[in-house]
């Protein structure tokens, strides 16, 4: 059996995507799952054993020279490997017109089906008229966490019962050559930056957690994304005696920093994520978003603390440290 799955976006979207392949091979063993994926996230959707190819989408790269030869000839070359299988099934979880225009593109088997969202979530991206390309549309509650949402459309494709937590299944990053910034003790990290300034943590809360971590003898590691956020990053620094900012790093260096954490603690963003899916011990901070709606909620080493508009304190931050990593 194929099976196509269309999810191009976001990163921290990519990652909550992931368990619908460890469910289709559960329950579909003779599944052979493609994955369409925007090209600066192939790399991760290969660290899934269970993905047999990934196909790199680069919309948002073409749609700035769609008149060049260049450009329409990757494209015509997108469109030339969708169509090399035949795909039983066609599966969009994300619920966009590009993302519905990727599935009628997909050749389907005889008897193929292509199934998609019936409906948005609570402040999800969601377009209707995705709808049109539809075999058939799975409703969805419209409180349904990120990571069941996918879960949910594909289980209803393949007619099966969702009866365990996610898993991920990643196999962990090529570490080798070891890169120069990546400390041999274990060490912390924290994902402190994110696009919305209003789901940032206080800076001083974080100086003041860097300090309990240097009671433990652990260095904090700084990445960045951004000139503004590389700034953020030096200023806490400045602050901080064990951290250290780190370089700019690729996509597969921050998956590596996330994987080889002792101790993540991160903003609602998809490097914290990253860490949670690969279960490491990880602090997950909500301080404008819905708990709710992406909380690492399948591993106890995951703790998540704070709400929109209910930002964690220090205290809550300091015990689920102790929780993680034993007392001081």
């Amino acid at each position: 059996m194929n099976i196509l799955l269309v999810r191009v976006s976001s990163l921290g979207d990519v990652v909550h995507n992931m368990p619908i392949v460890a469910d289709l091979l559960r329950h579909v063993p003779e599944a052979r799952i493609d994955w369409v994926v925007e090209e600066g996230y192939t790399a991760l959707v290969r660290l899934n054993p269970g993905v047999r190819n990934v196909i790199p989408f680069a919309l948002r790269r073409w749609r700035k020279s769609l008149t060049s030869a260049a450009t329409r000839a990757e494209m015509s070359t997108f469109r030339r490997r969708l169509r090399e299988v035949e795909y039983d099934f066609v599966i969009d979880t994300q619920g966009l017109l590009k993302t519905a225009i990727v599935m009628r593109l997909a050749l389907l088997a005889p008897a193929g089906r292509r199934i998609g969202l019936a409906n948005a979530t609570e402040g999800s991206g969601y377009e209707a008229i995705s709808r049109i390309f539809h075999t058939s549309s799975v409703p969805v509650g419209v409180r349904t966490h990120a990571v069941e949402r996918g879960r949910v459309v594909a289980a209803a494709a393949l007619g099966y019962a969702l009866d365990r937590p996610a898993d991920f299944n990643l196999s962990a990053p090529p570490a080798t050559p070891r890169p120069h910034w990546l400390p041999a003790q274990p060490f912390a990290v924290f994902f402190h930056a994110t696009a919305r300034a209003a789901k940032q943590w206080q800076a001083m809360h974080w100086v003041t957690i860097a300090a309990d971590l240097a009671a433990r003898g652990m260095p904090v590691l700084l990445p960045w994304g951004s000139p503004a956020e590389k700034i953020a990053a030096e200023q806490l620094a400045a602050q901080m005696p064990n951290a250290r900012v780190l370089p700019k790093l690729s996509m597969m260096d921050a998956v590596l920093l996330a994987h080889e954490a002792a101790l993540a603690i991160g903003v609602d963003t998809g490097l914290t994520h990253i860490a949670a899916a690969f279960n490491r011990p990880t602090i997950e901070l909500y301080i404008d978003s819905p708990r709710w709606k992406t909380e690492g909620n399948w591993s106890d080493n995951i703790i998540n603390l704070g709400d929109e508009g209910q930002a964690p304190g220090i205290d809550a931050v300091r015990g689920a440290m102790t929780e993680l990593l034993g007392a001081p």
